[in-house]
């Protein structure tokens, strides 16, 4: 693991321990050379699962367009990096067989959003479901005073 200070790639592991309900390992980490510590997580890693696109395409799952989609979503709003994780660590829990369609995935996205916060799920739908105009978001919002 090359050193996010110096770009050496000399370290050792000071401490590992379960994170995010064990679904990785979380490794705290010094450099050999510059005594920088930093911490590195070791996850499953799902690039095995298939994504069918709307158009048919098929392309490898990546947690990385996941996370960014759902950073997007809660951009400037009061939700901590911890939730963000453990949304992302559902989402892909919850992936089954060797093709997802790409609906599932957003279905499970708004699920989590829904749960953490309701401005981020207005955010993610108002892309994913593509509304054309306020009445679909007004549409979005009853919805969610309903529940």
């Amino acid at each position: 693991m090359k050193c996010p200070k110096c770009g050496v790639d000399d370290d050792k592991v000071l401490d590992s321990r379960s994170a995010r309900d064990g679904a990785a390992i979380r490794r705290r980490r010094e450099c050999a050379k510059c005594g920088c510590r930093f911490t590195t997580y070791e996850e499953i890693d799902r690039d095995e699962v298939l994504v069918v696109k709307k158009d048919g395409r098929r392309e490898a799952f990546d947690r990385s367009k996941v996370d960014k989609a759902i950073r997007h979503a809660c951009g400037k709003r009061p939700v901590s990096d911890e939730q963000i994780r453990t949304m992302i660590d559902h989402v892909v829990a919850h992936l089954e067989g060797d093709e997802v369609p790409s609906d599932k995935i957003a279905d499970l996205v708004m699920g989590e959003l829904h749960k953490v916060d309701e401005v981020a799920y207005i955010r993610f739908a108002s892309v994913y479901r593509q509304f054309k105009d306020v009445a679909q978001f007004l549409s979005a919002i009853t919805e969610i005073v309903k529940k």
